[in-house]
């Protein structure tokens, strides 16, 4: 069935409709291009330290002869990678794709109980961990399919003398390290070195490979992988680089990377798009540390930068901040979450340069829609659907809906995940027979083609651009003792544009809130843990039994 496409009309001019998406058959090889183009471009800085395109391919070649040689995994398996923003992520996330494995991409600051859930649910067979985070593996890995991990700390690819001082520092003054065992594990540096010893074999790496298990809720509350392909991956970073077009010069662009790499915006949005671009990815390791992160923008000549909201606007309220040298910067991304029309119109009048808000999920490898990047200002839309993109509205039935109406948000096109891994009745439930993914987000379209999100279907939280979903946090607390039933719901933040809040009905009387949040605090990642916690009598049910968590939305009473 065609779709009319109105949206095409408001295309900027040079954007095409449609890009080639054979152009590169993998990741790999968009990264193997880059690197013979570009070699002695800076790559990725991280703390002073910077490694060019050339050590980038050396160093993963490396690391991925660790992989096939040493550990003797094979084409298909999967290795979880658990750190934040340091020089040793991206190493790692080219190795494991160089030697035909999938990247399980793992929140460093997951619980043991989500931990142990993604290492099981992935089947993964080795973890790279970042020291600091190592005491959680140590927790779970006796329950988990691990083989090998390897650990690494925050200087291991800083340099001598550098690097060896920042590790002191972490172990021995500030005790930043928690205490962990774990028997037979190696370090990344040593892992790298065994490397060096071996050739790469030839890889027959195909479009239909999955190169990551990115991992994200769902209504029943369990964590899924989105199985992305390397045909999603690099059709989703070909479409994104048509959009920026002759905005972007090649081999010259610095782009700002606060968003963590296992976040799959910054991973296609920086990572992808501007090594394809020849450019440099800032590594911002801490950006919750705003002074600091202002620190390192005035040492940067940087050219793009991309976040979420609440990023942006803790950015905006950092003392120093209105004295960035924003002559060089030409792109401002916002997406993870709603862009406030505050913060954008604020961040144009210090920095002079639009924000733009695009859209998209995790099983969209993420970019959906996007706004065009010559905006004079904020609009509130979510933008055009992308090159090669489909979207469309539809209601309860399935049937498309006229410009104006408001229905369910879907989407069609080559960065479309291949499906849920090894749960195909999820699956089922979000990509239709047709082919359409259901995005639960409700939307309209205008007459010149732009989508803007009025309301969510599903009752997913949004928190600073990380999913949370409520059968989750209801689940964990269901095992409190104490606790008859529960209900977690989104509520409106400033900082955050969403944060959790639970309604209890108490078994014990004595309960309370403070015990609550602690009980979540050893189970849940920061920012699933509810921020506000309610009692009550009893909660509000359809007559099937169906908490009514609209209701707990729409009508809260005062916390208690």
């Amino acid at each position: 069935m065609s779709i009319e496409r109105p949206w095409l009309a408001s295309y900027p001019a040079n954007v095409p409709d449609d890009i080639n998406v054979d152009e590169f058959p993998s990741i790999v090889s968009v990264l193997e291009t880059a690197c013979a183009r570009y070699a002695d471009n800076p790559a990725f800085t991280n703390l002073g330290k910077t490694l060019t395109y050339a050590e980038i391919d050396r160093l993963s070649t490396q690391f991925a002869n660790y992989l096939l040689h040493e550990l003797k995994l094979k084409k298909g398996d999967r290795v979880a990678l658990m750190m934040p923003n340091v020089l040793q992520y991206p190493i790692a996330i080219f190795g494991v794709l160089r030697a035909g494995l999938t990247v399980v991409n793992t929140n460093p600051m997951y619980t043991a109980r989500e931990l142990r859930h993604q290492l099981v649910d992935s089947g993964a067979s080795a973890i790279v961990v970042l020291e600091l985070f190592a005491h959680t593996v140590a927790e779970v890995l006796a329950d988990t399919p691990i083989k090998q991990v390897i650990t690494t700390c925050v200087g291991d690819m800083l340099g001598f003398p550098k690097g060896p001082i920042v590790n002191f520092m972490l172990r021995h003054v500030k005790k930043a390290i928690p205490e962990y065992k774990i028997p037979g594990a190696i370090g990344f540096n040593q892992a790298i070195a065994l490397g060096g010893k071996h050739q790469l074999p030839a890889i027959d790496l195909r479009p239909q490979d999955i190169a990551f298990l990115q991992y994200t809720g769902g209504t029943t509350g369990v964590a899924k992988g989105a199985m992305l392909t390397h045909r999603n991956l690099v059709a989703n970073m070909l479409q994104a680089s048509a959009w920026i077009g002759k905005n972007a010069q090649p081999g010259k662009e610095v782009m700002i990377t606060a968003l963590p790499l296992y976040h799959i915006f910054a991973l296609t949005a920086n990572c992808l798009v501007f090594m394809n671009l020849g450019g440099l990815n800032y590594l911002i390791t801490n950006p919750r540390d705003m002074a600091g992160f202002v620190k390192e923008l005035k040492q940067s000549k940087f050219t793009a930068i991309t976040g979420v909201n609440t990023l942006f606007n803790g950015l905006l309220n950092t003392p120093g901040f209105d004295q960035v040298d924003f002559s060089n910067l030409h792109l401002t991304l916002g997406g993870g979450m709603a862009v406030q029309r505050a913060v954008a119109e604020r961040w144009k009048a210090v920095t002079g340069v639009t924000l733009v808000e695009a859209y998209g999920l995790t099983e969209t490898s993420p970019a959906c829609c996007m706004n065009p990047l010559d905006l004079a200002e904020y609009n509130g839309a979510i933008g055009l659907p992308i090159p090669s993109t489909l979207c469309c509205i539809k209601d309860e039935e399935g049937n498309m809906l006229a410009q104006g109406e408001v229905g369910e948000l879907c989407a069609k096109g080559p960065q479309v995940m291949a499906g849920y891994w090894q749960r195909q009745e999820e699956t089922d439930k979000v990509i239709d027979r047709d082919g359409w993914l259901h995005t639960g987000d409700m939307a309209r379209m205008d007459e010149k083609g732009f989508f803007t999100i009025v309301d969510r279907k599903k009752d997913m939280i949004l928190v600073s651009g990380f999913n949370v979903y409520p059968n989750e946090i209801e689940d964990v607390l269901a095992t409190m003792p104490g606790i008859l039933e529960v209900a977690a719901v989104g509520v409106p933040d400033e900082r955050s544009g969403e944060a959790v809040k639970v309604v209890i009905v108490r078994k014990d009387p004595s309960l309370t809130a403070e015990q609550v949040k602690a009980f979540c605090k050893d189970n849940l990642t920061g920012y699933k843990q509810p921020r506000l916690v309610e009692f009550r009598n009893e909660l509000p049910k359809s007559n099937v039994g169906k908490i009514l968590r609209r209701e707990l939305r729409d009508a809260p009473q005062p916390v208690t």
